[in-house]
């Protein structure tokens, strides 16, 4: 499913209390399996939602993490939720199509993309953009639904074998895990 205007899409949802997949034990081991410390390195997590990812790479694993959604709905929960004053900072940011040089880092050592790839318009350039970001060393960490997993009514929330080509395509190195109807990716340029 593709979605033209993101944050009219996504802000009533969140506004009305809707809330998606939380965190899991296995998901996060998974992340700091693949993502490692960060040891105070930047960390940008988009289309953070209410946070929750943001947050774990944050505080659990150490990284310097800004979290961007075009969603101030979104955002607004994601900021009512952090216990501490030293967490991620979050930005809206529609990363598709606004100016990323408005990010408050050049590059980043891990950029992360939690079920929100199958939504991309343009998943081409988004990778292009993504690909920008990363220095050599630097991992793009992408947990998506499978559509080939799904129920028939919930398939667009998933990508398909083409865009899980297309995402893995052009990376030195491509590791995925298996998490029930998800795929994690560790990708690197």
């Amino acid at each position: 499913m593709t979605i033209n205007n993101p944050a009219t899409y996504w802000d009533p949802l969140w506004t009305s209390g809707r809330r998606y997949r939380r965190l899991s034990l296995e998901e996060q081991q998974l992340t700091g399996q693949f993502l490692g410390a960060g040891h105070g390195r930047p960390a940008l997590d988009v289309g953070c939602g209410d946070g929750v990812l943001a947050r774990y790479l944050h505080g659990d694993l150490g990284y310097r993490t800004t979290a961007i959604d075009c969603s101030p709905a979104a955002l607004k929960i994601a900021q009512a939720e952090q216990d501490t004053s030293d967490g991620p900072h979050f930005q809206r940011l529609d990363f598709e199509t606004e100016d990323i040089r408005a990010l408050p880092e050049a590059g980043y050592a891990a950029v992360t993309c939690r079920l929100v790839f199958a939504f991309i318009k343009d998943k081409a350039a988004f990778l292009a953009r993504v690909r920008y970001l990363l220095p050599p060393g630097g991992t793009f960490w992408v947990v998506t639904p499978l559509a080939e997993r799904l129920p028939d009514e919930r398939k667009s929330i998933g990508i398909s074998p083409q865009h899980a080509e297309l995402l893995t395509a052009s990376w030195s190195s491509v590791h995925s895990e298996d998490l029930d109807t998800l795929r994690c990716y560790a990708l690197r340029p």
